[in-house]
C-alpha cells in the first residue's frame, strides 16, 4: 500500500474542509448541477478521445500504481538476481523451482529458465510483455492527463452557466443565490479533481513509466545471464550498470 497518495489526497481534502468550516458550512459548497457538469463533461470529453475499454484499463492501472507500492527497486532486483545465479551453478536450473520471489516479471523469467525454454524465445517473451505493459501505463497517463486538463475546463464551462443564468434572470433575486453557486463551485470542484486527484496519478504513472521501463529492462537482462550460467560476480558487474553511480559502490560492499 502506497500511503503517501493516501495521506496526500486526505490532508488536501482536510485542508478545504477547514477552510470551509471557518467561514460557513458544507452544505454551502454542495451543488449537485456543478457536479454534473463538471464530471459529467470531463468523462465525456475523455470518452471521445479515448475508446472505453482504454478508459477501464486506465482507472485500473491508475488505482493500482496509486495506492499500491511496489517493494522490490532496481537494487533489490540485482541482489536477487545474483542469488539466482548462485543457485543455478549450485544446483542447475531445477534448482530455481523452490525459489520464490515478489516480482511477477521475475517470477515468470525464473519459469522461463526452469523450464529450459531457449534464449532467444524467453527475450522475446519478456520483452513483447515489457513493451505491452509500459503502453498501459502510458495510456493510463494519458487518460488522467486528459481529465486532469477536462475537469477545469468544464468548471469554467459552468461558471459561464451560472453567470447566464444569474444575468437572464436579474429581474428576480431568489434565483441569483443559485446561479452564482453554480458559477462559483464548478470552478472549484474542477479545480479540486484536476489537482487532487487526476494531475498527481498522471504524474505518478508517468515516473512509474521510467522505473518500469528501467526494472524491466534490469530482469530481461539478468534472465538472460542467468540462463547463460554466468558467475553471480560476473552478472553483478554487468546489471549494475542501471544503478546510478553513488549506489553502486554500496551494492559492491554488500556483495563483498
Amino acid at each position: 500500500m502506497d500511503f503517501a497518495t493516501i495521506l496526500g489526497i486526505i490532508v488536501a481534502l482536510v485542508v478545504v474542509v477547514i477552510a470551509i468550516l471557518l467561514g460557513g458550512t458544507l452544505g454551502q459548497f454542495l451543488d449537485i448541477p456543478s457536479v454534473l457538469i463538471v464530471i459529467g463533461g470531463g468523462l465525456s470529453a475523455t470518452l471521445i478521445q479515448f475508446p472505453l475499454s482504454g478508459i477501464f484499463g486506465a482507472f485500473a492501472t491508475g488505482g493500482k500504481v496509486a495506492f499500491k507500492h511496489k517493494k522490490m527497486d532496481a537494487r533489490g532486483i540485482i541482489q536477487k538476481i545474483s542469488e539466482l545465479a548462485d543457485i543455478v551453478r549450485k544446483s542447475g536450473p531445477l534448482g530455481l523451482e523452490a525459489v520464490e520471489v515478489e516480482d511477477a516479471t521475475l517470477a515468470k523469467g525464473i519459469q522461463y529458465v526452469t523450464d529450459g525454454y531457449d534464449g532467444e524465445f524467453i527475450r522475446d517473451a519478456m520483452e513483447r510483455e515489457r513493451d505491452l505493459y509500459l503502453e498501459r501505463l502510458e495510456e493510463g497517463q494519458r487518460v488522467f492527463k486528459a481529465l486532469g486538463d477536462s475537469a477545469p475546463a468544464f468548471g469554467m464551462i459552468g461558471t459561464l452557466v451560472g453567470l447566464v443564468q444569474m444575468l437572464a434572470t436579474m429581474d428576480d433575486p431568489a434565483t441569483i443565490g443559485p446561479s452564482m453557486a453554480i458559477a462559483l463551485l464548478t470552478t472549484l470542484y474542477g479545480a479540486l479533481i484536476a489537482n487532487v486527484v487526476c494531475m498527481p496519478i498522471a504524474n505518478k504513472l508517468g515516473a512509474k513509466f521510467k522505473i518500469e521501463e528501467l526494472n524491466q529492462s534490469l530482469i530481461i537482462d539478468g534472465i538472460m545471464q542467468v540462463r547463460e550460467n554466468k558467475s553471480p560476480d560476473v552478472i553483478r558487474e554487468i546489471l549494475v550498470a542501471y544503478l546510478p553511480e553513488n549506489v553502486r559502490a554500496g551494492l559492491g560492499e554488500e556483495a563483498a
